[in-house]
């Protein structure tokens, strides 16, 4: 089997199957690929899946520090969008985790796009803060722990129809003072507050 094949292999395989490749099977595949094909595969997988994936049994153990975005979009009535996540029962910002090589203006366009299917152009991004530290720190339900460093856009220019995928059981735009209890995002959404009210 040459690169390629594996590559396509990769990219045919189900979400669940790529999280479930055995650290042994990995180091087969990574084996045959060069340094570019093995950008492309933590591409296909997912950066922080694919980084957990190469530490084998201590995937779960190791705290991972992840590098993303996250955007605070609003719309004509002062409203943010929030996303009610499928993988547990709180509402959160549409973002994600930067991919190997990807600008974080990039990785917020992506991930918007992916998220919730509208369209940004990188003129219409403004960066509010870039957050960091423990107290971003997170858990995800099959026991991962990460520490998220993020870039905070403000995004008020945007196009096309809201949709969302697997990542997400809803979306709605919400009134700064009426925001859910449940919230993922709740030291994001208080920096924008505070960044609105300067």
């Amino acid at each position: 089997m040459n690169s390629k094949e594996i590559l396509d292999k990769v990219r045919n395989m189900t979400q669940s199957e790529k999280r479930n490749i055995s650290y042994s099977e990995l180091c087969q595949i990574i084996n045959w690929l060069s340094k570019d094909e093995i950008i492309e595969l933590s591409k296909l997988i997912g950066y922080p899946v694919f980084t957990r994936l190469c530490m084998g049994e201590l995937k779960h153990k190791f705290v991972l520090l992840q590098d993303g975005a996250s955007a605070i979009i609003v719309n004509e009535n002062n409203q943010i969008l929030l996303q009610s996540r499928s993988d547990r029962n709180k509402w959160g910002l549409p973002g994600g985790c930067q991919e190997l090589g990807e600008r974080f203006e990039e990785t917020i366009i992506r991930e918007v796009k992916e998220e919730t299917n509208l369209d940004v152009l990188e003129k219409d991004l403004h960066l509010i803060s870039l957050v960091s530290g423990k107290g971003r720190m997170g858990e995800y339900p099959n026991g991962d722990v990460v520490i998220n460093n993020t870039a905070l856009y403000l995004i008020k220019n945007y196009s096309g129809c809201l949709k969302w995928d697997a990542e997400s059981k809803e979306m709605r735009f919400f009134d700064l003072d009426n925001l859910p209890q449940n919230l993922i995002d709740e030291d994001l959404i208080r920096i924008y507050k505070e960044y609105i009210n300067k």
